[in-house]
């Protein structure tokens, strides 16, 4: 039976796992990346990369050319004929097709030197180290970046606990020149779209409902306004499904494997951060695994993802009620500057010195706890 030795084994070659072993070769670690898809790999999601990201992706070293991007700005919420935006206090958030985004990082794990095998399968976890549907892979460290359904996370006995509220995604792209530098969140009594300039010829729409079957076309009769902006535009892709999202591990290091991205629980899209925490992660788990303290990565991923918790948790909890959606879009239109703070929250993940004016200034957001 065959055994591969490598210092970081990766498993799963999405964003998370790609950008994972990138780091590690930075570093100066063996990375070997197992992944049973073949490139470019695509999902569902809103494609839009907050200025934290961004950051990271630079450190990185991953380019994306111009044709294949788009710069937004800031956030633009709309509740009917209500309307609040906000434009980035740093930096600005790129719109890039997922399958786009997968190349580009493909290409730069390839300039620096990281191992890929496509069409590899994990198959289980064991004392010996991880098999593989082409034998036995043994690693110092070993990375689960298997995504949300996570087999894995599983395997390690870290599955944890499902989602309470399960809410589900549909992604589609129409050739139509965006409309506007911001990413646009319209809001309907049971469902969100998200519209995002992924290009200069290309806008991605991403609609999330709790409501099942998530149908594209059924869901986008709750905008009309939106529907109105997008007749007769091209659809120019397949339509793609995700959910529910939410999931929370047991934990997300054990031993001498450490969770990434989706695998070490996926928020819900609600704030457009999913990439830019899972490049976050991978950054702070190599810094982890070169001190040799897988440990110290799990204080790490809680760092990381608590403000976007928190405020992914205050916005379901908006979500939940039509009225009190509509009430906080007028709050935030009437106070630009709290906006302002609370999109710098999203890029940044700061939280906690501006959610008491958020409800000083909208005390009705109290009851969305209940």
């Amino acid at each position: 039976m065959r055994v591969s030795i490598s210092d970081v084994l990766v498993i799963g070659g999405g964003p998370a796992g790609l950008a994972a072993a990138i780091e590690a070769r930075l570093a100066g670690f063996d990375a070997l990346v197992i992944e049973r898809c073949r490139p470019p790999v695509d999902a569902a999601c809103g494609e839009g990369l907050m200025p934290m990201g961004v950051e990271r992706l630079r450190d990185l070293g991953v380019e994306i050319p111009e044709l294949d991007r788009a710069v937004f700005r800031g956030i633009r919420y709309l509740d009917g004929r209500l309307t609040a935006e906000s434009l980035f206090k740093r930096g600005v958030g790129l719109g890039i097709r997922r399958s786009i985004l997968h190349d580009a990082l493909h290409r730069r794990a390839m300039e620096v030197g990281v191992e890929i095998r496509w069409g590899e399968r994990a198959v289980a976890l064991g004392p010996r180290g991880l098999e593989t549907s082409r034998g036995l892979l043994s690693a110092r460290w070993m990375v689960a970046a298997d995504g949300r359904l996570s087999m894995v996370r599983k395997w390690a006995g870290l599955e944890g606990s499902a989602p309470k509220r399960r809410r589900f995604g549909v992604r589609r792209h129409y050739a139509v020149a965006p409309w506007s530098d911001l990413v646009e969140v319209h809001w309907a009594d049971s469902a969100e779209a998200y519209v995002t300039p992924i290009g200069p010829d290309t806008v991605g729409v991403a609609l999330m409902s709790s409501e099942l079957p998530v149908d594209f076309d059924r869901l986008l009769q709750s905008f009309p306004d939106l529907r109105a902006r997008l007749e007769g535009a091209e659809s120019i892709s397949r339509d793609r499904g995700a959910g529910p999202f939410g999931h929370r591990p047991l934990a997300v290091a054990r031993g001498n494997l450490a969770l990434l991205g989706d695998a070490s629980g996926s928020l819900d899209p609600i704030t457009g951060e999913g990439l830019s925490i899972a490049f976050a992660q991978a950054h702070s788990l190599i810094r982890a695994l070169e001190r040799g303290r897988i440990g110290e990565y799990a204080a790490a991923h809680r760092r990381i993802e608590r403000a976007p918790r928190l405020i992914t948790g205050l916005l379901l909890g908006i979500e939940r009620h039509g009225w009190l959606k509509r009430r906080v879009v007028q709050t935030l239109a009437s106070h630009p500057s709290l906006f302002t703070d609370l999109v710098d929250v999203a890029a940044c993940g700061r939280l906690s010195s501006i959610l008491p004016d958020f409800r000083a200034h909208h005390p009705a957001t109290q009851s969305s706890r209940s």
